[in-house]
């Protein structure tokens, strides 16, 4: 298990690496720089407004379905047309819930125009993740990390050509970039249906309220979960958007997409880690094998990660700001620095999440939920009229460190892990030799600063190796001997 891990997280980070960075920096951050920051601020705001109402869409559904086919297979065959036809069902109720809820909260005209869109889209992407759930639940990881590239390929092919191409008259729209996000949805999804289909098949009758009652039942605590996780991970953007006097408001929100667009990025490396996990840990659990070895691994690749991405945005905030955007760069400059210090713990709960899911223990998992929302809640609200964007960040920040603490410690109590006093002493090690490099580095290095940076994290990497944190010839080790076996 640990060679499979390593092997298809590996090919996984491959693709989305690079794909996905070149979708966020050339196109996404491209779209930015032409609509303006109080467009994009207002688009944003809508994104994140749907994002946050999506546990209605997916019910909880594809953490609970890639759980349950990774611990049997036979789940896919008794359950996938039922399911199907499930989601088309919580698609037309999401879709309803939306657009009232969006009216209650005061959206009119265009905005509700371009929100109607947004979730239409939203729901394509669920049905995306729901298709690779199957995908995934079967430990088909090679064919789970294809699908998860191919829709931001197709994006930037299409945004590639209206932003690029010179085929249009007038200056670049944000409603096009809406459009080629449906059109990349529905090929992807035309793409994965055929795949799943292949291990199963759509039976009728589709319709079995009994079913969907059980199905819904036993996911509640999935989507429990989903909810109060978008709202702290997605609410600031609409508090600052809906809080702040108008035109204020949305350019904050702006400032603060322009932050958070490279903190979503960086966790792009962190949620393919719990793609893997998430089924991995069902299925050893399901076989009583022992996790240890995989948490490890996982965990220490993830915190050197998180730790020099975010030493290195934290002291090259400006640099990295003034490189990628037009305007506001000073406002965005202070939020980056802040919020990107959360991408340690963020990462890290990718990690621990994923195995207490994979155990079941969901009512704790909701309890530290809850605990996260309300007080990232209670912080934007006293932090947003006094701090406005920086306020939301230092307010991320503090959630995501209770929630760390909190699935370490219980974590540690359900499975009974020793407390590695080793390993925390070797990432106390590498966090204090890496952290100073990367300030020095800046400081007295004479190189421009994306060389400074790259020495730095070079550096930085050979600590990791030389405090053991990541046994890197252990690992090829361990690889080379298993594919010998194999063979």
């Amino acid at each position: 298990m640990h060679r499979k891990f390593i092997e298809n997280l590996f090919i996984l980070l491959t693709l989305n690496l690079i794909v996905k960075p070149f979708w966020i920096f050339g196109i996404d951050l491209t779209v930015q720089n032409v609509v303006g920051e109080q467009v994009y601020g207002l688009y944003i705001a809508l994104f994140n407004f749907t994002v946050i109402l999506n546990c209605i869409l997916d019910f909880g559904i594809n953490n609970f379905n890639s759980r349950s086919i990774a611990q049997s297979e036979s789940f896919l065959q008794e359950s996938f047309s039922k399911m199907f036809t499930l989601k088309l069902l919580l698609g037309v109720i999401y879709g309803a819930i939306v657009m009232l809820s969006a009216v209650i909260w005061g959206y009119r005209g265009y905005a509700l125009w371009l929100l109607s869109l947004l979730t239409f889209n939203q729901f394509l992407s669920c049905f995306i993740l729901y298709l690779r759930s199957n995908v995934s639940g079967l430990l088909l990881f090679k064919t789970d990390s294809f699908l998860s590239v191919i829709d931001r390929v197709i994006m930037i092919v299409i945004c590639g050509v209206l932003l690029w191409g010179h085929v249009t008259d007038g200056p670049f729209r944000i409603e096009w970039f809406v459009y080629s996000q449906t059109a990349a949805y529905i090929i992807t999804i035309l793409i994965a249906m055929p795949i799943v289909l292949s291990h199963t098949k759509l039976h009728s009758p589709f319709v079995d309220i009994a079913c969907f009652k059980q199905i819904l039942k036993q996911s509640i605590p999935f989507a429990l979960l989903a909810l109060m996780t978008n709202l702290h991970n997605r609410i600031d953007a609409v508090f600052l958007e809906r809080l702040l006097p108008e035109g204020i408001g949305s350019a904050q929100a702006g400032v603060y997409a322009s932050a958070f667009r490279l903190l979503d990025a960086a966790t792009m490396v962190a949620y393919l880690f719990s793609v893997i996990l998430l089924p991995l840990f069902s299925n050893m659990l399901a076989k009583k094998q022992d996790v240890r070895v995989i948490v490890k691994t996982a965990f220490s690749l993830i915190f050197v990660y998180g730790f020099l991405l975010a030493m290195v945005s934290f002291n090259y905030n400006k640099e990295l700001m003034s490189w990628l955007y037009d305007g506001h760069v000073e406002e965005s400059t202070r939020v980056f620095g802040l919020l990107m210090l959360s991408i340690v713990p963020l990462s890290a709960t990718y990690v621990f999440g994923s195995l207490l899911t994979a155990k079941g223990e969901m009512k704790k998992l909701n309890l530290i939920a809850l605990s996260a929302m309300m007080v990232n809640i209670i912080l934007n609200l006293l932090l947003i009229f006094r701090l406005q964007a920086v306020g939301s960040a230092i307010a991320g920040i503090c959630t995501q460190c209770l929630i760390i603490t909190a699935e370490v410690v219980v974590a540690i109590k359900i499975f009974q892990f020793p407390i590695a006093w080793k390993t925390i002493g070797r990432m106390s090690v590498f966090a204090v030799m890496s952290a100073l490099v990367i300030f020095m580095s800046k400081k007295y290095l004479p190189f421009h600063w994306l060389w400074n940076v790259c020495i730095a994290v070079a550096i930085s990497l050979c600590i990791s190796g030389i405090t053991n944190l990541i046994n890197i010839k252990q690992t090829i080790r361990f690889y080379i001997s298993k594919k010998n076996e194999v063979n």
